[in-house]
Formats: C-alpha cells, structure tokens, sequence
C-alpha cells in the first residue's frame, strides 16, 4: 500500500510540477504527517525531491528528471489499453497521435506486460454508439477541440430546437464531452457555462481573442450535475396511471432506469389484483402516449384526460383493424 501511494507521489509531482503538502494530501486522501515522510522516504530512496519555501512554494522534483513507468503492476498496464477509444480519438483529430502515443506505451512496457496488453486489445473493443442510430456528422469537433485547447474564443452558429432555429453564440469553449456516441461542447455565454449539441453546430470561427479557464470549472462534476437536471427538466410534466405487477417490472425497460427510479416512491398499495397507481413523469403528452402503448394491457393512463383519450383513441383504431369480424385485405 505504501508503495503504492510512494509511486503515486512521484507521479504527481512528475506530471503536475510544484505542489503544497496539502494538495497532496487531498490528492492522495492521507494526512499532511505522511506526506511529509513519504517525500522523506523518497528523497532516501535517492528521488531529487526538494522543497521551496513561502505562501508560494511546495515540492517539486528537480528539472529534468522523469521515472520510467517499470513500477505498473499488471493489472494497471491491462487497464490502459481499455481506455483507448480510436473512433472518438479520430473525430477529434487525434487518431494518428493516440497511435503513435500506444506504441510508445507499449515500447515502454517489460516483455510480459506488453503481451498482455496486445492480448486486452485484441479481445476487448469499445463501440460507444448507442444502438439503432447512426452517428451524429460533426464536421467542427477538431476546430471546437483546438479552441477549448488553445483556450481560443470562438464564434459558432447553431442550429436548436425552437424559434428563431439558427442562432449566432460567441463562447469561451471550456471542454468537449462524448455521451453514448453523441458530442456536447460545453462553453462560457457570458458568465453562465451551457451546453451544446456538437453535431448541430453550422460554422465555427475561430477568433484571435483568448481567455482565461476559471480556476474553479471542474467539467465532469459540471457534466453530471447537467445531465442530472436535464433528465428532469426534459420529463417536466406529469401522468397518473395504473401499472400491472409486469408493468411495474417492464417500467426500466420501455422507459428508462431514471424514469423508473422516480415512479418508484409514488407507488400505491396494491390492489385485490395486483395493480398499483403511480405517477410518472413525461416530457410531452405525444411522447408520453407512444411510451404507454409499448407498456400493452399493463398500463391504463388516468391522467389528464387528453392522455387518456388519445390513447384510448389509438386502442379503438387498433381494434378495428384486428378485431375478429374484420377480414383480412386481399
């Protein structure tokens, strides 16, 4: 463990630079007494550790020295090339160089290692995409990369969902984001961080004007908190319904794990047969109609009446094409 945590010391001093007792402290989850006798141990153990002294200072491994990556156990060289992701890395405009950067990785590893990390990718393969929809084009993500990069403004026309549909933004590009197969572009308007739809970006112009990243954007606890407030955003209205015991069950399945989690506490005591209330969120009535016809005979909507009605309009339209007096078209 020790061990370990000494290697990790030394590999964040070799990546980060100068860094106080506390941050790495924080970093490593340990107290500032132990960071204080590793660096020790390491100094030891012959590593140019030295500390620099003030408000400003910290320690810092002296200039030009690197360690080699020998110390990776095997499961931590098997775990890097299951992070290799070609499709992404080549919309990004990176594919040539994550090549390049695997085959020094791989140069860089003992002979047994190395094996095993040609046999992890050979038989392990990500494929991001989600499943019956083709991937988005997105012609700017290498223009958009280098801006949030190079820390570039940029001047974007964008295409969205309500009027007026094209819209001119100019935004300080603080990352990318890829979520099953779709890019985002998470950018500055002003003052408040929002989020765009990388594949309906129209034009990008990149311009001479740089800013400055704040210190404190941390973008994936930015991601998750958006992501979080978009799926209840997205599903703003609300239904009441009755679910059969497989319609509870069959609820993750036609509609969502998240859907499901929040119509969970609403449930109702069960009734002589097993059917319960609940109340489920949507996003429009026109979705909401489509969902509850997969859900079949499991489900009856309650409310609002509009629901009910369309999708009691639906069942009668189906029942005239399948019902036993009909015969079939020649």
């Amino acid at each position: 463990m020790r061990a370990s945590r000494l290697l990790s010391t030394l590999l964040l001093l070799q990546t980060r630079g100068r860094m106080t007792a506390q941050e790495l402290a924080d970093e490593l989850e340990v107290s500032v007494r132990t960071v204080y006798r590793d660096i020790e141990s390491l100094s030891v153990a012959g590593v140019p550790v030295y500390a620099d002294r003030g408000p400003t200072g910290g320690y810092q491994l002296l200039d030009g020295y690197r360690t080699r990556l020998t110390g990776l156990t095997t499961d931590e060289a098997d775990s890097l090339f299951l992070a290799g992701m070609p499709g992404p890395a080549a919309e990004l405009g990176l594919g040539t160089v994550v090549a390049t950067a695997e085959l020094k990785m791989l140069a860089a590893l003992p002979p047994d290692l190395r094996a095993r990390a040609s046999r992890i990718r050979e038989r392990f393969h990500l494929d991001a995409p989600g499943w019956l929809r083709e991937a988005d084009e997105v012609p700017f993500l290498a223009e958009i990369a280098d801006s949030v990069w190079n820390e570039r403004m940029v001047e974007i026309r964008y295409r969205r969902w309500k009027t007026p549909r094209e819209v001119t933004r100019r935004l300080a590009p603080l990352g990318v984001v890829l979520k099953a197969g779709t890019w985002y572009l998470v950018g500055l308007a002003g003052d408040e961080p929002r989020t765009f739809r990388v594949s309906n970006v129209l034009g990008v112009q990149a311009l001479d004007e740089r800013f400055d990243r704040p210190a404190d954007f941390d973008l994936a606890a930015y991601w998750q908190e958006w992501a979080d407030q978009f799926e209840v955003r997205i599903r703003g209205e609300r239904t009441r319904v009755r679910l059969s015991p497989e319609g509870v069950r069959a609820l993750p399945y036609f509609m969502g794990r998240s859907v499901a989690d929040q119509v969970m506490p609403t449930l109702s005591e069960p009734d002589a047969d097993g059917w319960m209330e609940a109340v489920v969120p949507v996003e429009t009535l026109r979705h909401a109609h489509a969902e509850f016809l997969r859900l079949g005979a499991e489900v009856e909507v309650l409310e609002p009446a509009e629901l009910r009605e369309m999708v009691a309009s639906t069942v009668g339209r189906l029942t005239g094409f399948y019902g036993s007096r009909r015969t079939r078209p020649e």
